[in-house]
């Protein structure tokens, strides 16, 4: 058995939090160059990850639903000054809602496989790949989404720092 962590630190080598039911880890985290197992859950992880980035999660997540419309799997900017942004892919109380890293996506393509629970797949820019059971219109439509979250922000960082 692999090494479980008590906590984790999102950071921006993070690529995904998976939801497991196992007795000894609640999240599996991919990271580049690394798997990870962790005692806590993945809303635990991006909670206490926000908190380190400047802002409670609950802050994050309206200040994103009144910049974009969005009231539902809402990207969190989990640090944007490190540039750590992050969406789920079900509604984050669902207990099989992953956390995608959008820095780290290269692809994501719909399947067209005999294999019923796998819809969509994710490759990274390291060469690694995650099928998913969402359909690639969700994911496409969460991707957009985050990316203009990245670019309000990305448009407020500067112009707070340039007046």
């Amino acid at each position: 058995m692999t090494d479980v962590l008590v906590n984790y630190h999102i950071n921006n080598q993070t690529m995904v939090l998976q939801p497991a039911s196992h007795f000894e880890y609640n999240t599996i985290v991919y990271e580049v160059n690394r798997t990870l197992f962790v005692n806590k859950t993945a809303i635990q992880l991006i909670k206490a990850a926000c908190l380190s980035g400047g802002a409670a999660y609950d802050g994050r997540r309206t200040a994103v639903m009144y910049q974009t419309g969005a009231n539902r799997k809402v990207p969190i900017p989990i640090s944007p000054s490190k540039n750590i942004f992050a969406f789920p892919t079900r509604s984050p109380s669902k207990f099989d809602c992953h956390w995608i890293f959008y820095n780290h996506i290269e692809s994501i393509k719909p399947t067209h496989t005999s294999q019923k629970n796998t819809k969509s797949i994710f490759s990274f820019k390291n060469g690694q790949q995650l099928a998913m059971n969402e359909s690639y219109y969700l994911l496409e439509k969460q991707m957009q989404r985050t990316a203009f979250c990245i670019l309000q922000y990305t448009a407020f960082l500067n112009h707070r720092f340039t007046i």
